[in-house]
């Protein structure tokens, strides 16, 4: 169409719109004029010395054009879109031609160029004269549209084309539905833009009234509601010609849900015999989109809150308990959540924001059930350093957990004093990373010992000044010792000697009594932790309710003990779950017989004890690849520096670790080092390495065999009741007297001790 009408005479092309053949020509011969002008000018233009604004003028014209199509465009309307881009060309030409022109300096185009272009754009712009053609193009659109008009009358006026608002579509149903007679909607107001629930006027022709057809039962056939959404009331100070509509789909929805939830939570819960009696729902908040529920409980006058996950999972008819989540305040309110898939499922990788220490000594570990940030404190500003407790099996995600810790302490400014007592294996990627890495069980206690000599440095210092507290930075870094794989150590899965495990429990309890007021943490981390292995464990208890308790899955009956221990809101603490799945399909899978593959692992989830309060999370995600966490590894090494001692806590770090590990050596290898060449050639009687050198760390005990033979050290021979005596047989602690005589006679094999008659040992002869 457009085609015809740039091919059609002069005379045709514009007589619409009130001008006369003679004034289309004449329209015409003076466009063509100002093309030639502006042609010219944009040949000369882009190279005459001119202000910048003229430059300007020409370019904001053509962007100002340009914005006016495209706006056009977004209206949808093809008519006006086809008007406007016909109108558009030559101001759009002309500006990009002059443009052009400016800026073939820059890509070093020839300088005919620019006056080539504007040629061509004059004589092209002069043969099809558009702005006078538009005319002719408008008159065209609008015989057509008169046309299609004549069409419509002969089918019935309800056919219109489709509406694309919610106000169209509202107002085509009315419309189209016989029973409105001849009533129209105005003030149509939807409640949300996601919702289908609106309100309007419903208006009649002047000076008649809205039909009696027009009822509730009718309104809801023409929108394809129940009927009960459906109200009608008259309008205040208005006649009958003016009614007011009301269409609530979705509110009456929301109000048979919190009927059917209210009666339910009544009849399973809090009603007597229920799960919870007593606890009253409060208030609830539906979210379909997000596939949550969550609803406010409190507990009537006089009762705690009580909310246990099982049974009140088993009340609310939810398959999956995993899917329950209740958070109280221990006293009188809860928050129950319902989710219609695992919210810890999906987790997100740790970022350096979520890892550097506020200002409240908090940092962002992961992800709590919510979505919100699960923030544990490396430090306390009020109570000073913190001890936390890491508990978790196998594949449970703990060594994610402390790298990450650890992570955030390189990032913060803390010193990191890390001992893996599975011979580094369990945190490969902090070896190198942090302040002090040992690996092995000596290396664990030469750690703790060298800490404590710091910690006693620290403790002179501040005696000698009159501190009485730890100031973080001020003047010394704040330390954490974290003990990986500590049950390696310590308690009934303990690898090494008694001697040795008691060597590890006081150097912890020194670290425990004093060590926080000198800028010392201390964290625990193994597969089954018992407090009671770790000295004293009412301090422990007390110490770990000011940090972190992160209880991942366990193998253990130790879960529910040291909930019910460190729990106090009532949070009812269930076991975590290797795999993430929902229990009702494997139970349906078992009844008929076929297999259920496992869903991902829950590694990484855990409950987080602070505070009396548990918390279920999850931490950031980690991926592994070669046997290493390259993210991890990368957040490491984000912080260019390890943040260290002062030089004199490193001389004595270094002097007492050295010291300490030779102790710890000989404890773990009984029977080597009892005897070490003296001066002048001459062999002198050794007890345990020598530890008193910095006389900063508690001295590891003696073993057995040393005093056994420290007993005997006299030279004179003694009997067996004596020597059973003398090394605390029957003493709270002491060895049994099968262990004595097993170790004399040990002792004997080797030459070190001689029988002397009948009961009677003594040191056997040197040469």
């Amino acid at each position: 169409m457009t085609t015809e009408i740039a091919k059609a005479p002069e005379a045709d092309a514009a007589p619409d719109r009130g001008l006369t053949p003679q004034q289309a020509r004449r329209l015409a011969i003076a466009e063509r004029v100002l093309y030639g002008a502006a042609g010219t000018w944009a040949a000369a233009g882009p190279v005459t010395d001119v202000p910048w604004w003229a430059h300007g003028a020409v370019v904001l014209t053509g962007y100002l054009s340009g914005r006016r199509v495209w706006k056009r465009a977004a209206d949808e309307d093809s008519e006006g879109l086809l008007l406007s881009v016909y109108r558009s060309l030559p101001v759009l030409g002309w500006s990009g031609t002059y443009t052009a022109g400016m800026l073939s300096p820059v890509f070093h185009y020839p300088d005919a160029w620019p006056m080539l272009a504007a040629g061509v754009w004059t004589l092209g712009m002069a043969a099809a004269t558009p702005w006078t053609r538009s005319r002719g193009l408008r008159r065209a659109i609008d015989r057509q549209a008169a046309e299609q008009g004549e069409d419509q009358a002969l089918v019935p006026a309800r056919a219109a084309p489709r509406p694309t608002t919610f106000d169209g579509h509202i107002r085509a149903m009315w419309a189209a539905s016989p029973a409105t007679g001849e009533t129209w909607l105005e003030d149509i107001r939807q409640d949300h833009p996601e919702r289908a629930d609106f309100s309007a006027l419903v208006l009649a022709p002047a000076g008649q009234a809205v039909p009696s057809s027009v009822t509730p039962r009718s309104v809801a056939a023409v929108f394809d509601v129940p009927e009960q959404c459906v109200s009608i009331t008259g309008v205040d100070g208005y006649g009958p010609g003016r009614l007011q509509l009301r269409v609530a789909p979705s509110e009456m929805a929301a109000k048979a849900t919190e009927q059917g939830l209210k009666l339910l939570w009544e009849q399973k819960v809090s009603g007597p015999g229920g799960a919870a009696p007593g606890m009253e729902l409060v208030d609830y908040r539906l979210d379909k989109e997000a596939g949550t529920l969550r609803m406010r409980v409190a507990a009537t006058d006089g009762e705690l809150i009580s909310l246990p996950r099982l049974k009140l999972a088993r009340a609310l008819k939810i398959d999956d308990p995993e899917l329950l989540m209740i958070e109280t305040d221990g006293l009188a309110h809860a928050v129950v959540t319902v989710y219609r898939e695992h919210p810890l499922l999906n987790i997100r990788e740790a970022t350096v924001e979520d890892l550097t220490m506020g200002a409240d000594g908090r940092i962002a570990v992961g992800l709590r059930h919510d979505g919100r940030l699960f923030k544990m404190p490396l430090y306390d500003p009020e109570m000073g350093a913190l001890t936390d407790l890491v508990v978790g099996a196998m594949g449970s995600g703990k060594s994610v957990f402390l790298l990450t810790v650890l992570i955030a302490e390189r990032l913060s400014g803390v010193i990191s004093l890390v001992a893996d007592a599975q011979s580094g294996m369990s945190l490969p990627e902090a070896d190198g990373r942090v302040r002090h890495f040992g690996a092995g069980l000596a290396a664990m206690a030469a750690t703790l010992a060298a800490a404590c000599a710091v910690a006693d440095h620290r403790e002179k210092v501040s005696s000698a000044n009159g501190w009485g507290s730890f100031v973080l930075g001020d003047p010394w870094r704040l330390v954490n010792v974290t003990l990986d794989e500590i049950n390696l150590a310590i308690g009934e899965h303990a690898i090494c000697p008694p001697e040795f495990s008691k060597w590890i429990v006081a150097m912890i309890a020194r670290i425990q009594q004093t060590g926080r007021k000198f800028g010392f943490g201390i964290r625990f981390a193994g597969q089954s932790i018992h407090v009671a292995d770790l000295g004293d464990a009412e301090k422990l208890r007390a110490n770990a309710r000011q940090g972190t308790v992160w209880m991942g899955r366990v193998n253990s009956t130790m879960t529910q003990s040291m909930a019910t221990d460190m729990v106090s809101d009532g949070t009812d603490v269930t076991p975590i779950r290797r795999f993430f799945g929902s229990v009702s399909e494997e139970l349906e899978a078992a009844w008929d017989g076929k297999e259920v593959p496992p869903g991902p692992i829950t590694a990484g989830m855990a409950w987080g004890l602070q505070g009396g309060r548990a918390t279920l999370m999850r931490v950031f995600k980690a991926l592994k690849r070669n046997k290493t966490y390259p993210h991890l590894i990368r957040l490491f090494e984000s912080a260019p520096e390890i943040p260290g001692f002062t030089p004199e806590e490193d001389a004595v770090f270094t002097a007492a670790h050295a010291e300490a590990l030779i102790a710890a050596e000989a404890l773990l290898t009984p029977g080597e080092g009892d005897e070490e060449k003296g001066g002048k050639g001459k062999k002198a009687k050794k007890g345990l390495p020598h530890t008193g050198g910095t006389g900063s760390f508690p001295a590891p005990p003696k073993t057995l065999r040393h005093r056994v033979l420290e007993a005997l050290a006299d030279g004179e021979p003694r009997r067996v009741r004596d020597i059973r005596t003398a090394v605390g047989v029957g003493t709270d602690g002491g060895p049994s007297s099968g262990s004595v005589d097993n170790t004399l006679s040990k002792l004997a094999e080797e030459g070190r001790v001689v029988r002397v008659g009948h009961g009677t040992w003594a040191l056997a002869p040197r040469d």
